[in-house]
């Protein structure tokens, strides 16, 4: 029996740039018959787009969001919805930690959060092994993106980076497509030059004001072609170079463009910050909170009260991790031991991988595979 898949989320309206509708599947794809007809990028689908549908109450379609399961009759909403209607409704600050990979992921699923952020100084050291410094690209961000998002597909929506968007208008639009096809629920788009780095590095470059906001406007428009509400968050990183004004005066026209979300990147101080919510105010801006960067370090608590509505925090796992990584080696190398907590095991580890469920899987599949245990 085929199951129809019905799109939550409020109508279509252009002037929002819209909405999913009925040719999305509940992780904003393309639904089968259908791309074609949206003139979108030949990327494949992943075939978990087509394991996470259910029937759906219609009653419940502009109901709250319900992150519970609720038996057989439980409801999807887009991760980008999801995303929307946080921003919008929830009172206080979304924080949103830095993950690199699908074992960071897991483990922020576990400790639960709001929403999920996909760094991309963290992509680049973990899937390429290099500096954040634009090596890493479409394909290497919107693969790595996907794997996250389907971790949980109906769990805490996915704020993923999107550098400069690849290239000119052309890219930029691509590039939402296939973050939109991935299951990303929100992107940030920057004003750096092609071969940019990480924003709390020195010696950035950033594009002129007309540039920069052509890419405000191929993001806008491509969500609006695919129907999307995909979070538009508009990021400019030219502080470093040009000053407060000329960044406060970048975002007020990215937010007259349709941005839905404000980044001013690298502030130098917790005064500026502060400023910055006032200047901009009541558009919601996004604190990227990265310790020992250019930023002071700033706490939520003092980010909520500053009035950000969401905050990032890039490198809230790449750095422990490196130095947990680099404490063990240190010691297997010199004491011949690893020296893992005993309660550790591989099982425990397997668990948070997410192992307990895909052996429900394959048991109600009627498989086999686990019935002597694990």
């Amino acid at each position: 029996m085929t199951t129809a898949f019905i799109p939550l989320g409020p109508p279509h309206r252009p002037e929002m740039g819209g909405s999913l509708m009925n040719s999305l599947d509940t992780r904003g794809k393309p639904v089968d018959g259908m791309k074609d007809n949206m003139n979108l990028d030949s990327s494949p689908i992943s075939p978990l787009s087509a394991s996470i549908g259910s029937p759906i109450d219609k009653t419940s379609l502009n109901g709250p969001i319900d992150t519970k399961s609720v038996g057989e009759n439980r409801s999807f909403s887009a991760a980008s919805t999801k995303l929307q209607t946080l921003i919008r409704e929830k009172e206080g600050l979304i924080v949103c930690p830095g993950v690199y990979d699908g074992l960071s992921a897991r483990v922020a699923l576990q400790v639960g959060f709001d929403a999920l952020y996909m760094t991309g100084a963290g992509t680049s050291a973990s899937r390429l092994g290099v500096a954040d410094l634009g090596l890493a690209q479409l394909a290497d961000m919107r693969d790595h993106a996907e794997m996250i998002a389907s971790l949980d597909p109906d769990g805490p929506p996915l704020i993923a980076d999107m550098d400069t968007g690849y290239g000119g208008p052309m890219m930029v639009a691509k590039s939402v497509s296939q973050y939109v096809r991935a299951g990303v629920a929100g992107f940030h788009i920057e004003d750096q030059v092609q071969n940019k780095r990480c924003g709390h590095l020195s010696g950035k470059r950033v594009v002129g004001r007309e540039e920069y906001y052509s890419r405000i406007r191929a993001a806008k428009a491509a969500k609006a072609k695919i129907r999307s509400d995909i979070v538009l968050i508009a990021r400019t990183d030219a502080l470093q170079t040009r000053g407060y004004d000329e960044c406060v005066e970048r975002l007020k026209v990215a937010r007259d463009l349709g941005a839905d979300v404000g980044l001013l990147e690298g502030f130098t101080s917790k005064e500026m910050a502060a400023q910055a919510v006032k200047d901009l105010a009541p558009w919601p801006l996004l604190l990227n909170m990265v310790e020992n960067g250019s930023t002071p370090v700033i706490t939520t608590k003092e980010a909520e009260e500053m009035g950000f509505k969401l905050m990032i925090f890039s490198f809230a796992s790449v750095a422990p991790a490196y130095e947990a990584i680099k404490a063990t080696f240190e010691k297997l190398k010199h004491q011949g031991v690893v020296g893992t907590k005993e309660d550790l095991s591989p099982r425990r580890l397997f668990e948070v991988c997410g192992l307990e469920e895909l052996m429900r899987v394959d048991s109600e599949a009627g498989g086999s595979n686990f019935q002597s245990g694990v």
